[in-house]
This record gives structure tokens, sequence and C-alpha cells, in this order.
């Protein structure tokens, strides 16, 4: 069995599998051993979009996976 864990991705907390189903565009489901993948902000932590990134490559963190 692969256990995974999720984050909401305004806040970088974990939270409950309920919280992904009501709020999918919102979250990060990591598998036991991997990290999140995407962007994030250097600044506030959150999870950003690959355009923000873009924009703002200086302040943005890019994460695992890619």
């Amino acid at each position: 069995m692969v256990r995974s864990r999720h984050r909401s991705a305004s806040t970088g907390r974990f939270v409950r599998s309920m919280m992904v189903a009501r709020h999918p565009g919102t979250t990060d489901t990591q598998t036991a051993g991997s990290q999140a993948s995407g962007y994030r902000s250097g600044i506030t932590g959150r999870f950003v979009t690959e355009a923000t990134a873009r924009r703002h490559p200086d302040t943005t963190i890019r994460e695992g996976g890619h």
C-alpha cells in the first residue's frame, strides 16, 4: 500500500483527504518518499502557477519532479 499525504497549496499545511475532494485545485497529494512538484513563492511559501513562476523568477522556487 502506498501511503499518501495531502497539503494545501495556499498554506502549505497538511490537510485531510476530504479537503482534497472538496478543493482539488488547491491541494497537492504526495506519496511516501516523494516531494511536492511544482513552484513555490520564496516569499510566502505558497504554491504558484508556472506562469507566475516565469514572471517572478528571482522569488520563485522550483520543487521536485521536474
